[in-house]
C-alpha cells in the first residue's frame, strides 16, 4: 500500500477511533493521523497473529474490513497515547 493510502486510512481510523473512544484525547489532526497509522499497524499485526499464529508487522488494506481492524488498533493507540500523555503531564 502506498503512503497516500496509509495517510487516508490513518486519518479515517484515527478520526473514528477518537469519536468512539470516550473522554478527552489530547492532540490535533496530525496526532490523529499518526495514531491512526500506528493503529493500522497494531490492528494488522494483531489480526495477523490471531488468524495465522505468526507474529509479523503488517498493515491493513484500504478496505472496509481493513478499516475496522485499523479502527480497533487506533483505539488501542489512543488509549496508550492518553495514558502516556496523562502520566507525563504530572511530572
Amino acid at each position: 500500500m502506498n503512503i497516500l493510502a496509509w495517510i487516508v486510512l490513518g486519518f479515517l481510523a484515527g478520526a473514528i477511533a477518537k469519536a468512539i473512544y470516550p473522554g478527552y484525547q489530547p492532540g490535533g489532526i496530525l496526532t490523529t493521523i499518526l495514531l491512526g497509522i500506528v493503529g493500522a499497524f497494531i490492528g494488522g499485526t494483531l489480526f495477523n497473529f490471531l488468524s495465522t499464529g505468526s507474529l509479523a508487522i503488517v498493515s491493513t488494506s484500504l478496505s472496509i474490513p481493513g478499516l475496522v481492524v485499523a479502527v480497533i488498533g487506533a483505539m488501542i493507540a489512543v488509549f496508550l497515547w492518553g495514558a502516556l500523555s496523562r502520566r507525563s503531564r504530572y511530572y
